[in-house]
């Protein structure tokens, strides 16, 4: 056991107050997380706990300090700025040359990677024609391709942003639903219709869609087509069957970028069909200009449950795996 003090400057008691919570609720967040005890005095803290974990306390603590001078803290900027501190991440850290940070202007405020995977992700996505961002729900894939998309229209990189998921039958057959075919897929692409309304507002989103700048459609409607100078994000890439995702990428033309988003582990497809992704993984591994990010349960950026939720389901097919 190791205890670290360290003093948060300016002993202002307003910002101590939002630091460390009501009936200091923040603190026994942070110290049930990185399995630490804080103590304090005033702006005097001290930290005892396992060597990594008191540097992580340390760290996450200065920089939600640091934080308090403009914003609210909440339990949910708390978990996030600990997926960035995490132990793992210091430790894997620790002696690399780190990169400058990248950071996408939208109507709700700078969007930034949590933690050094989300941070090369959005590196790679400004750098590559074709990206590949595969890993569990709740990491962030779909957002932040999303707002990459958008700074690339604003940037005028891009002349439109098109958004593309497959119409899996998920226990319903797609014929028995109300409606013409682009009100029978509108429910599949409801996530990426609410990043849209979240980062450039209803209004803006309504008249960019009327206008053809933003489109929103199923895989089957980008067969024959050639798309050049756009900004194209395939999401749930998984529920695509080897032909789809082989038809969508010869579809990228000059000028456009390509983001493809999934989790192999949750496939809609029927049990006969090889899961697209899964398969392209394999394909274009080696193929030079293509990058690919995987995600795993450290970069988790929902409710601290979903991580665990992950992490339990891992190793229980682990588990399976190894013993049949």
């Amino acid at each position: 056991m190791t205890s670290q003090e360290i003093s948060l400057l300016p002993a202002d008691n307003g910002r101590l107050s939002n630091f460390c919570g009501q009936l200091d609720t923040h603190l026994r967040q942070i110290e049930k997380r990185l399995q630490v005890e804080i103590a304090n005095r005033g702006n005097q803290f001290k930290v005892t706990g396992l060597d990594d974990s008191v540097k992580a306390a340390c760290a996450v603590m200065q920089k939600l300090f640091a934080s308090t001078e403009k914003e609210q803290l909440t339990a949910e900027l708390i978990h996030l700025a600990m997926q960035d501190a995490s132990i793992d991440g210091i430790l894997e850290t620790s002696g690399e040359v780190t990169e400058p940070e990248v950071a996408i202007k939208t109507k709700i405020g700078l969007i930034k990677g949590r933690g050094a995977n989300q941070q090369a992700y959005l590196r790679k996505i400004v750098s590559h024609d074709i990206n590949f961002g595969v890993g569990p729900a709740g990491t962030g894939k779909t957002y932040l391709a999303v707002a990459c998309a958008i700074e690339a229209l604003q940037n005028e990189q891009v002349r439109k942003i098109i958004l593309v998921r497959p119409a899996v039958e998920a226990g319903e057959k797609l014929g028995f639903l109300p409606g013409d075919m682009a009100q029978k897929v509108d429910p599949y692409l409801r996530p990426l219709y609410d990043a849209l309304y979240e980062m450039l507002g209803f209004d803006r989103v309504e008249k960019m869609i009327d206008k053809g700048i933003i489109e929103v459609a199923p895989l089957a409607f980008m067969r024959g087509r050639t798309l050049n100078d756009a900004f194209i994000i395939l999401d749930e890439a998984q529920n695509t069957t080897t032909e789809q995702i082989k038809m969508f990428l010869t579809r990228v033309g000059f000028g456009s970028t390509a983001v493809v988003t999934g989790d192999v582990t949750q496939t809609d497809l029927p049990s006969e069909k090889m899961s697209g992704l899964r398969h392209v993984l394999e394909v274009l591994k080696d193929v030079e200009g293509i990058s690919f990010t995987f995600f795993g349960v450290r970069d988790v950026v929902r409710h601290p449950l979903v991580q665990r939720i992950v992490s339990a389901y891992e190793a229980y097919e682990q588990k399976n795996k190894t013993n049949p």
